[in-house]
């Protein structure tokens, strides 16, 4: 149990970065002069990292050991937070958020492969994946609440501080508590070109989104970036059908099941951290909430993911996986509807149920995507495919800051508490169409009567290196 504490311990403290960094924003943009670009930078350097190497992280954690993977993880984790709780501008902040960013996708994989290499006992092993996988929902719970209590108390450069005393913690227990692993021959070239290639068109296109609100959507920085990732997506797509064990293989994206499971997924966390960070701006800057203030008002949000989601993880077996994707879908959009509503919003009275309702939402729905995912393909290739739904998580988080993000700069420039909110209303209008279009596509490619495959058991096939 103790190896399962450490494992579930760093999971959480590598979500809880995504957005712990939300209550901490107007405090350390106001020490260190960064603008609403640099404030959207200061999240998106770390979850684009973060999305970009999540599928490579798990190839090399194959390639060159899952508890060598792990600890270099953690203390790539620490070097980089330490490095922002020492930066003295908002360049610099942003250079170390993406080093930072290198750690978890080396100790995400590695720690459920662990995980199922530690736990051989089929009831064992579901029950410990049960509790690595609430850890997720576990860290977006906490995230916000612990940053706020932190910068309360000690200001935001105790936020990154004391994440990398406890990286290098949890890096100290797991040389002493993970046994080695047999490290097996490399049997295959690691695709090197793959991953910089998906780096660059993540970059290139979050880049695009984030600076088009300031410099012009039509302005030449602009379109570059935007032709940049067509040219650079189409360079991705030829050298993965050249090479012989890509970083992603495309005919699992092609089918229409694990497209809609990864869709559904993408868009839930595309809305979900975007909203933690600007609501908590908002709350911040003109509500006069104090840090741990807003961290409470966005407990309502993780708490209701981690509740529902342990409740969706048994409902996923026994009912169609499609029910629970587009249920939790609605019930997320209802919730942005009703959070729309923030400008006439006199407090917790109404941010909490619609906080609630997404958290509910993306509970109810994102066991069923993982699980309609792997399923979706064959037991040899749930390495790749587990590895590819988690990147694309990520990707939505990244792109649900820079999009939505976009709208509340472009209304925010007039500085007033009227432009702001009247910004993330139509931003979390926006997130409910993206919602509800979603589920439509739901209905349409995953069928009636499929039902996901018990999750553990295909989790289980996670040690076995993608081909």
């Amino acid at each position: 149990m103790r190896v399962l504490a450490v494992l579930v311990t760093a999971q959480v403290l590598s979500v809880a970065n995504s957005n712990m960094i939300a209550v901490a924003l107007p405090q350390l943009s106001s020490d260190l002069g960064a603008s609403h670009v640099q404030r959207q930078w200061i999240v998106d350097a770390f979850v684009l990292v973060f999305a970009a190497l999540l599928v490579a992280g798990g190839v090399l954690a194959d390639r060159y050991g899952r508890r060598r993977a792990f600890v270099a993880g953690l203390v790539t984790f620490a070097a980089g937070s330490l490095g922002c709780a020492l930066a003295s501008d908002p360049g610099l902040l942003i250079g170390a958020r993406v080093v930072q960013a290198l750690g978890p996708p080396l100790i995400l994989p590695a720690s459920l492969s662990i995980v199922t290499v530690t736990f051989s006992a089929p009831g064992a092993r579901a029950r410990a994946i049960g509790v690595w996988g609430a850890g997720s929902g576990l860290g977006i719970a906490v995230g916000p609440l612990l940053g706020g209590v932190i910068v309360s108390g000690l200001g935001w450069r105790w936020v990154f501080g004391l994440s990398a005393l406890a990286a290098l913690g949890l890096a100290s227990a797991a040389l002493r508590l993970i046994p080695r692993d047999a490290q097996a021959a490399p049997t295959r070239r690691f695709d090197h070109l793959g991953a910089l290639l998906v780096t660059a068109v993540l970059a290139s296109l979050v880049f695009g989104l984030i600076e088009g609100p300031g410099r012009g959507w039509t302005s030449s920085a602009v379109l570059l970036a935007f032709a940049t990732t067509v040219l650079l997506a189409a360079a991705f797509v030829a050298a993965e059908r050249r090479h012989p064990a890509p970083l992603v293989d495309l005919e699992l994206v092609r089918r229409p099941v694990f497209a809609a499971a990864n869709l559904a997924a993408a868009t839930l966390m595309f809305v979900m951290l975007a909203t933690s960070v600007y609501l908590s701006d908002f709350l911040q800057t003109f509500r006069g909430s104090t840090p741990l203030q807003a961290g409470l008002t966005l407990l309502p949000l993780g708490a209701a993911t981690a509740l529902f989601a342990a409740a969706s993880g048994r409902l996923t077996a026994r009912v169609p996986a499609r029910v629970a994707i587009v249920v939790g879908l609605l019930c997320a959009a209802g919730g942005a509807l009703l959070l729309s509503r923030v400008g006439a919003a006199p407090g917790a009275g109404l941010l909490w149920p619609a906080l609630f309702a997404i958290g509910a939402g993306a509970g109810i729905a994102l066991p069923a995507t993982t699980a309609t995912a792997v399923a979706a393909v064959d037991a040899a290739r749930t390495g790749m495919a587990s590895a590819i739904h988690n990147a694309g998580r990520q990707v939505g988080a990244t792109l649900g800051v820079a999009v939505l993000g976009s709208i509340v700069t472009a209304h925010a420039t007039a500085g007033t508490a009227t432009a702001y909110a009247d910004g993330l209303s139509i931003a979390l209008l926006v997130a409910t169409t993206a919602l509800v279009a979603t589920a439509a596509i739901t209905l349409k490619l995953v069928p009636r009567t499929r039902k996901a495959r018990d999750s553990c058991t295909a989790l289980g096939a996670l040690d076995t290196p993608p081909r």
